[in-house]
C-alpha cells in the first residue's frame, strides 16, 4: 500500500498491476442534544458536492454531560472540525484554545476548526443571520431602527455583527428587564424589559426567544413595526405566533432557515477555503418544507 500525503489518496497494487484510488475524505460533525432533527448534514453534503470538498458529514448527539468527552472522541478518530448547537456552545467556548473576536465577545461557539492541539473557536451565528437579512432578503440594516427579543445565547451570538451593519439603535428586550439591561451594555447598546421598548416603530424586529419553541407570542405592542418593517423568527419550518403577529400589522415576515443555511456556508468557508453558494439550497429547502 502506498500513500500519497499531498491528495490523501491509498493506492492498492493489484496482482494485474492496476490501482484502485480510494479517497480518504476529510470528518466534520454537528454535536447537540438533541440533533436528530438537524438539516446540517444535508446542507453540509449540498456545498461538498457543490464545491467538489471530499468531506462526510455528520450529526452526533452527545451525552448533556458528556459533550467534552464526546468531541475529544472525535478529535481522536480523525475529525478535522464540528458544528456545535444546543445545549453546548458555551462549553465549546470554554474548550476551544483560540477564538475568533466574534467568537470572544459572543461568549459562545458554533463552530469549531481541529489542527493538531489547536481547536479555534469560531461563531457564525451572527454572520449568518446579517448575510440572510440584507442578501437573501434585501434588508439594508444601516440607519435602521432595530429591536431584538430575547437575552439569551441566540442574542449574545448576533449582537456585534448587527452593530457592525450600522444601524441607527439596538434595543434588546427580554421578560428579565436586568438581563437585557446587562447585555445590551456590554454591546453599547440600550435593553430593558418588554414594557420598556420605545414607543418609536421598528424597522427590524428579530425574535431571539425560546417563545416559538413553545408556541407562544413575546409581549409586543402593536404599534413596534413601522411601516413596511421586518419581522424576523430564528425559528424555522412553520408560523410561529410571533410571525402571524408580526403578518397581521403589516411586517414583511422571515424564518431563520436562511440564517442557518448562512451560517453553515460560513463555517464551510472557514473549513475549506471557499464559500458555497446558498440560494438554490435554500430554494430547496424551502421547498421540502412547503414553505
Amino acid at each position: 500500500m502506498h500513500h500519497c500525503g499531498a491528495c490523501r489518496v491509498e493506492w492498492f497494487e493489484l496482482e494485474s498491476c492496476l490501482c484502485v484510488g480510494i479517497i480518504m475524505t476529510d470528518r466534520y460533525a454537528v454535536f447537540g442534544h438533541p440533533i436528530g432533527h438537524s438539516k446540517s448534514p444535508r446542507i453540509h453534503a449540498a456545498f461538498a458536492a457543490q464545491t467538489g470538498q471530499a468531506v462526510t458529514y455528520t450529526a452526533i448527539e452527545a451525552p448533556l454531560d458528556g459533550f467534552a468527552a464526546a468531541l475529544a472522541a472525535f478529535r481522536v478518530e480523525g475529525g478535522r472540525g464540528a458544528n456545535v448547537t444546543v445545549p453546548f456552545k458555551e462549553q465549546a467556548f470554554r474548550l476551544a484554545t483560540r477564538l475568533s473576536g466574534r467568537a470572544a465577545r459572543a461568549g459562545a461557539v458554533n463552530t469549531l476548526a481541529f489542527n493538531g492541539d489547536d481547536i479555534y473557536g469560531d461563531n457564525t451565528d451572527g454572520a449568518g443571520l446579517v448575510r440572510d437579512l440584507t442578501q437573501n432578503l434585501g434588508v439594508a440594516l444601516a440607519g435602521k431602527r432595530i429591536v431584538v427579543l430575547g437575552a439569551g445565547g441566540a442574542t449574545r451570538g448576533v449582537l456585534g455583527p448587527l452593530l457592525a451593519e450600522r444601524p441607527a439603535a439596538v434595543f434588546v428586550a427580554n421578560r428579565t428587564a436586568a438581563k437585557a439591561v446587562a447585555l445590551a451594555a456590554e454591546f453599547g447598546c440600550v435593553g430593558g424589559g418588554f414594557a420598556e421598548i420605545p414607543l418609536l416603530p421598528f424597522d427590524v424586529v428579530i425574535n431571539a426567544t425560546a417563545a416559538s419553541l413553545a408556541g407562544e407570542l413575546p409581549p409586543l405592542a402593536e404599534n413596534v413595526f413601522a411601516p413596511g418593517a421586518t419581522a424576523y423568527d430564528m425559528m424555522y419550518g412553520r408560523e410561529t405566533p410571533f410571525m402571524a403577529f408580526a403578518r397581521a400589522h403589516g411586517a414583511q415576515v422571515a424564518d431563520g432557515l436562511g440564517m442557518l443555511v448562512e451560517q453553515a456556508a460560513e463555517a464551510f468557508a472557514l473549513w475549506r477555503g471557499v464559500h458555497p453558494e446558498t440560494a438554490s439550497l435554500l430554494a430547496s429547502l424551502r421547498a421540502e418544507l412547503g414553505a
